[in-house]
């Protein structure tokens, strides 16, 4: 394809993408993230209320000062997790996708939530830069399959630094990828799977000994 066509494609995908983001709200700024960065997004639809109840199930919420939640997309867990935090723990979403990251910032209205532009892979800088020695509980959405080459080793190596004793890493796929990185670092990891979510997927838990 010769650089104007490439050109023309872009335009053609960001009209669509603003076009989907003027119409259709929320759902309209997920699917233009999507469409801006396809392999950093797990879905194209958000998480299911049923995948939503089944991944927070086993939180400790009296047990959680932070909470950290990497690729939120729009958001279909941080009100979830604020609803259930104690009034003074705090909820720091990361995203690549300044997209999403202005989208929560502008409408999630909680003094104990911020969106933060960046890496899970630099999950220990952004906590330690909020006032955090540690996370209690990590939740991710990342599409593991997918992502580049080393970056799922880095993200897993980073998370496990981060969480404290006794915390846990969670994860909704659609495949069982992040489980193989999840064995190299966590010795107990729990299971699940929600048939109730397009497409069904599965869950897992990781807990750091």
């Amino acid at each position: 394809m010769s650089n104007e066509g490439a050109k023309t494609v872009v335009r053609l995908r960001d009209r669509i993408g603003e076009s989907a983001s003027r119409f259709l709200g929320q759902w309209g700024v997920f699917f233009r993230g999507f469409i801006d960065e396809p392999r950093m997004v797990g879905s194209i639809i958000p998480s299911s209320r049923f995948t939503i109840a089944s991944m927070l199930a086993p939180v400790d919420w009296s047990r959680c000062d932070l909470f950290v939640e990497y690729g939120p997309g729009v958001g279909t867990f941080c009100l979830p997790v604020l609803e259930k935090m104690k009034g003074n723990a705090r909820l720091i979403a990361i995203d690549t996708n300044p997209l999403y990251v202005d989208y929560l910032n502008r409408t999630i209205a909680d003094s104990r939530f911020t969106a933060v532009l960046g890496s899970a892979e630099d999950v220990e800088e952004i906590v330690h830069l909020a006032g955090h020695e540690h996370a209690d509980y990590i939740l991710s959405g990342l599409p593991f399959s997918t992502l580049p080459g080393g970056v799922g080793e880095e993200i897993m190596a980073a998370t496990h630094r981060i969480l404290r004793p006794g915390g846990a890493f969670m994860a909704y796929q659609f495949t069982a990828a992040v489980r193989d990185l999840m064995r190299t670092r966590f010795n107990r990891i729990d299971s699940g799977f929600e048939f109730w979510n397009v497409l069904p997927c599965k869950l897992f838990w990781g807990w750091k000994d």
